[in-house]
């Protein structure tokens, strides 16, 4: 099966699907190995990864390439975030041809203006209805019959409110979405009326410190919720871990008292694959 098919089957399966928000190749990988079932490309994690804001300053261009290497870096599905698919619906139609291409399982199209901005940061502002259905048509053109699944977001609760939110998305589902969204819930409540108010398969985003109250993935799972991301916390937890070896550099000339606390050397080159690397080598030398 592609990876489109894969991910389609095991999200008509029983419970939830949990997708670690990765950023490049290595990130990728630690996830898959760890057993994740997909892996999520965070536009905001791979912004921060090339050192700006999550504030749509990078290209397609730029995200397309963080993109190839995570879906050469390991076998299971790809969730990639197109953002606000980079401009008009000309633009979307573009995108999902060249994410589609490089072989992702799901891509999300947002609903904010261009240039988006992290979806729990303030003053979001939001395209018409009327425009983001026309994107999800181009999108779906745009998918055919085989492409990724079509997630559509929808940042609408902030900006218009719940029930405006929930409009949109049934909007969008008429539009061609094949899966909803619906970011930055503000309780709990919300997350449960999310759940109650709409019918086809739901995207939800966990993670510390953000509008959303933090719930478990059996939890959410119980509500009907099929696919979890956590789109920062494996990138914030490496930059804690860069940051205390870097002082501890800085500060004392060594890392001996972190060595515990590192991959060593093996099991870095194990992570990247290093053994089947040597083992081509030899059959061509």
């Amino acid at each position: 099966m592609s990876p489109a098919q894969q991910l389609r089957a095991r999200l008509a399966g029983p419970g939830i699907v949990v997708a670690p928000g990765v950023y490049d190749g290595l990130s990728a990988r630690i996830a898959a190995l760890a057993g994740f079932e997909a892996v999520y490309v965070s536009g905001g994690a791979v912004a921060r990864s090339s050192g700006v804001p999550d504030l749509g300053l990078l290209t397609m261009t730029e995200v397309l390439g963080r993109l190839r290497e995570v879906v050469d870096a390991v076998d299971v599905p790809v969730i990639a975030d197109a953002d606000t698919g980079y401009g008009n619906a000309l633009n979307v139609r573009r995108t999902v041809r060249e994410f589609a291409r490089l072989g992702v399982a799901a891509l999300h199209l947002e609903d904010q203006v261009t240039p988006k901005r992290c979806g729990h940061y303030e003053d979001k502002q939001l395209i018409s209805v009327d425009e983001m259905t026309g994107k999800v048509r181009a999108a779906a053109d745009a998918r055919g019959d085989d492409g990724p699944l079509l997630i559509v977001r929808t940042d609408a609760i902030a900006a218009e409110g719940f029930d405006a939110a929930i409009a949109r998305a049934h909007a969008y589902v008429g539009a061609g979405a094949e899966m909803l969204f619906i970011e930055a819930p503000t309780s709990v409540a919300q997350i449960e009326r999310v759940a109650d108010e709409l019918s086809v398969p739901l995207l939800i985003n966990m993670f510390a410190g953000g509008k959303t109250p933090l719930m478990n993935a059996q939890d959410l799972a119980r509500l009907g919720f099929k696919l979890m991301i956590a789109p920062s916390d494996l990138q914030r937890a490496a930059i804690r871990a860069m940051q205390d070896t870097a002082r501890e550099l800085r500060e004392s000339g060594s890392t001996d008292r972190l060595a515990d606390r590192m991959a060593t050397f093996t099991e870095r080159d194990d992570i990247i694959g290093l053994p089947s690397y040597r083992e081509l080598e030899s059959r061509y030398a």
